[in-house]
């Protein structure tokens, strides 16, 4: 049975599918950036208030404005954009559900004036985004946004036909300033810390380029709330695809998979309405900082401490390394003894206990998430990962062991092949300028620490970091990953 919505009645009993009639359910949210994430995080909160009859005005328009987001588009579209989430326990429990929470899908390369015109619609009071750090034209070193940009030269140049993200959303604010229409809020769901701040900052930097009037009405007017997101989502592979037909005789062109932790806690800062989301298990507060800053430190960290050294042994899921215990009691002692120490109390979390919750969900061999994933991208999530604790550390004198291995392998793994002489993909825009570092053995921590928009000038100016780098990197250059980790683990 094809996925549709003439066969909603059809779906088999152990499936949950949408109680809400989709047809007068209207699009109050507009989404950039329509993948795994978004489908398992965000919209799963908004479909579940849909579940209970409640925010029929709050559904999802899917957004795309690069052309890769045509797939998602044509995917959705061909099964009128409702889509399966297959969840995935650690004690082979599965729930699949379908999901009926987005109602259409624009482009802007289709259409940018339709784009634009979409944006400034009264009825779009928010506007969300998952477009990854790159979207965001911020400097990773500085903050600062990036105004010389080619692409942010060229929509300036023709400003009523943009095609970057910030461009599009300045057009769409400018149209609802001038009709005299409210503004939305723009909340960003990247995994980056103080993702509203930097959303900020980028449209505020186009604007002030563009249009001082409207770079003043956005800055009293619209609201760009912090926000912590959190879901381990894979990518969907052809074996998720067969064991939802087999499950159920179902076919979607592209099902999402997520494990069942699902937590998000943002700023209550929306300057045009919000759903109400808090009914359905979203945390608000008026500061998210400590909630990132722990997320970020102790989730987002450890995956980058166990995916280089995992990769380097031969595995390829986050699970496997879990079940390795030099490599499991590596990552315990890091989130320990380097993240914890520099932690803030975060009201209503039991650090111990989260930490502990952290290991298992690694630790669920269901999900299958891909170590090539998790290292994905490693030039833009070092910055905001692991090298926040690193300078907490050498603030704070603390040893820097630990947290120089894990650029260490990070380094290491940029050759390409682990240590049974298998090859891998490596998957970052920076791939190019890696792996000239890295070409020359004796100046290869130089030649790294030279890159300034992942290093910064600090961290290379510390003799202690440098030094602790240069020694992990040589061990594991003659010693291997094992016997580097009993080193560090006793």
């Amino acid at each position: 049975m094809k996925l549709s919505q003439q066969h909603l009645a059809d779906l088999p009993a152990s499936m949950i599918s949408p109680t809400y009639d989709r047809l007068v359910c209207r699009a109050g949210i507009l989404h950039i950036g329509v993948g795994g994430f978004h489908r398992a995080h965000q919209a799963i909160y908004t479909e579940a208030l849909l579940n209970q009859g409640l925010a029929l005005h709050w559904g999802i328009c899917g957004a795309g404005v690069r052309e890769s987001d045509r797939a998602m588009k044509e995917a959705l579209e061909s099964q009128d954009y409702l889509y399966t989430l297959i969840e995935l326990g650690a004690t082979n429990e599965v729930k699949m559900q379908v999901v009926g929470v987005i109602t259409e899908f624009i482009l802007a390369q289709d259409s940018v004036d339709a784009f634009i015109q979409r944006l400034s619609d009264p009825d779009i009071r928010i506007v969300s985004l998952t477009v990854t750090e790159g979207g965001y034209f911020t400097d990773d070193t500085t903050g600062k946004f990036k105004d010389q940009d080619p692409d942010i030269l060229a929509d300036l140049a023709q400003p009523d036909a943009p095609k970057t993200l910030v461009g599009l959303l300045c057009q769409g604010l400018k149209r609802r300033m001038q009709a005299g229409i409210p503004p939305f809020t723009v909340m960003s769901c990247d995994n980056l810390p103080h993702n509203g701040d930097v959303a900020r900052k980028a449209v505020l930097g186009y604007a002030s380029l563009l249009d001082t009037q409207l770079m003043n009405w956005i800055a009293d007017n619209v609201t760009f709330p912090n926000g912590m997101v959190d879901r381990i989502t894979p990518m969907t592979s052809q074996a998720h695809k067969q064991q939802l037909f087999d499950s159920t005789g179902v076919e979607d062109v592209w099902p999402v998979v997520a494990e069942p932790f699902l937590q998000w806690v943002v700023e209550d800062k929306f300057c045009n309405g919000r759903p109400e989301w808090e009914v359905v298990g979203v945390q608000f507060t008026q500061d998210v900082t400590p909630y990132e800053t722990m997320k970020i430190g102790l989730l987002n960290g450890s995956h980058l401490a166990m995916t280089f050294l995992g990769t380097l042994l031969g595995y390829e899921f986050a699970h496997q390394t879990m079940e390795d215990e030099d490599l499991r009691r590596f990552v315990e002692n890091y989130m320990d003894h380097d993240v914890t120490p520099l932690l803030a109390e975060v009201p209503g979390i039991n650090l111990t206990e989260y930490k502990q919750t952290l290991i298992e969900r690694f630790s669920n061999p269901a999900i299958c998430d891909q170590l090539t994933r998790i290292c994905s991208d490693a030039a833009a999530k070092f910055p905001k990962f692991v090298f926040p604790t690193l300078r907490g550390l050498i603030a704070e004198n603390k040893p820097l062991e630990r947290v120089a291995l894990i650029v260490a392998a990070w380094t290491h793994y940029l050759h390409g092949k682990n240590e049974l002489g298998q090859t891998y993909p490596i998957l970052d825009p920076k791939l190019a300028i890696l792996q000239r570092a890295i070409a020359q053995p004796e100046t290869c921590v130089t030649q790294m620490l030279e890159i300034y928009d992942i290093f910064g000038d600090d961290l290379p100016s510390s003799n202690t970091f440098v030094e602790a780098y240069q020694t992990q990197l040589s061990r594991l250059q003659t010693q291997g990953v094992r016997a580097t980790l009993k080193q560090l683990i006793g």
